[in-house]
């Protein structure tokens, strides 16, 4: 939550934040807040507002297992929605899953109500590195490895940002591989690979940043992050501001 919207919760007025923001008397984590508008965790962080202690909202932050076949979305009227598979007491309106999966992709999805943390963490400044293992429909060479390191352009004229491209199997019919991305374009892996003549036929995402998806995890199955996931979004938190 913002910052001066989580200080709002508690009464204070605009005129006082700025006054405290300025003479250095909000603290997060012992550091002078830096910004109004930082996204602050009361469940992960220490915030003091002029040495008083604020705790006022705790956030959700979830690890889902996504399916194929089911949409990332929070609603949809005809189609599973990953917010489906949640039971009901902890569905809602504010629960959002981090970045978008294709309805036939399957792997990680992060879900929290903590609504500044997506924008940040897709944001292009801060270049999170996204993981897949992916299999094709064709031979995979050194050469595509090059061609991922130098930058994929797309037919249409889109230059991508360098990926790295590790190849675990290959044959005429069919290989496997794993690719990690740093930006989200649009079905950009898929179109990374068809690119170079290859079809994407599996996809699958298993790291978003640092983290991983939970191995005993089943598809469609999800899990609170644990402490050490948490210890990742509050140390992202710190650095983003």
């Amino acid at each position: 939550m913002r910052l001066d919207n989580l200080l709002a919760q508690e009464k204070v007025s605009r005129k006082a934040m700025k006054q405290a923001l300025l003479k250095g008397e909000i603290l997060v984590d012992g550091c002078p807040a830096r910004s109004l508008a930082q996204n602050i965790d009361t469940g992960l962080q220490e915030l003091l507002f002029q040495d008083r202690i604020i705790r006022c909202y705790e956030h959700t932050y979830l690890m889902l297992h996504k399916p194929a076949g089911v949409v990332t979305a929070n609603k949809d009227k005809e189609l599973q929605t990953v917010m489906d598979l949640l039971p009901k007491h902890l569905q809602s309106e504010q629960l959002y899953a981090i970045g978008r999966l294709d309805r036939d992709t399957t792997g990680l999805l992060l879900l929290t109500d903590n609504g500044p943390l997506g924008f940040q963490l897709l944001h292009p400044k801060y270049h999170v590195d996204k993981t897949y293992q992916v299999e094709v429909n064709g031979p995979l060479s050194s050469n595509h490895i090059q061609q991922f390191k130098d930058g994929i352009i797309f037919l249409d004229g889109t230059v991508c940002k360098p990926a790295q491209l590790e190849i675990l199997s290959s044959s005429l019919g069919s290989s496997k591989a794993t690719i990690t991305i740093s930006e989200g374009k649009f079905h950009q892996v898929k179109k990374m690979f068809l690119s170079v003549g290859v079809k994407v036929t599996s996809l699958k995402r298993t790291h978003f940043g640092p983290w991983g998806l939970d191995d005993n995890l089943q598809e469609g199955d999800f899990r609170p992050l644990n402490s050490q996931e948490l210890a990742n979004i509050r140390e992202f938190l710190r650095k983003s501001g």
